[in-house]
């Protein structure tokens, strides 16, 4: 069964920094896209940041220039780095993966979140 499995996150002041990080396991032959939504409490699912397999990055402009995705490829690792947080980051960040489940199929996976806090 392949599971995505998250750490990293927790309470920090404003201006400080987190890392999240998010493990594919289980039996694949390959993870396409990685990226990272986070939900604040009343509000929709949001993208925070995804990376290709090739390692082109993408971010929100709420986030650019503050956060940085990367991932490792021999590890089906992904991170996000946060700096310069922000009360309005605050949120349960949840880790997305395209996995390659079969040589020909294709499954959407997603992480159980992380909270993450930043306070004023």
């Amino acid at each position: 069964q392949v599971r995505l499995v998250e750490s990293g996150g927790g309470l920090v002041q404003a201006g400080g920094s987190l890392r999240l990080s998010c493990a594919v396991s289980g039996s694949i032959f390959g993870v396409n896209t990685m990226g990272w939504y986070r939900q604040a409490p009343g509000k929709q699912r949001e993208p925070v940041a995804t990376i290709t397999d090739g390692g082109i990055p993408n971010c929100a402009d709420s986030v650019k220039g503050r956060f940085a995705i990367s991932r490792d490829n021999a590890k089906n690792t992904v991170y996000l780095q946060m700096s310069s947080l922000k009360p309005e980051d605050t949120a349960v960040y949840y880790c997305n993966a395209r996995i390659r489940t079969m040589p020909t199929i294709y499954t959407d996976a997603w992480g159980q979140g992380t909270q993450v806090t930043v306070s004023s």
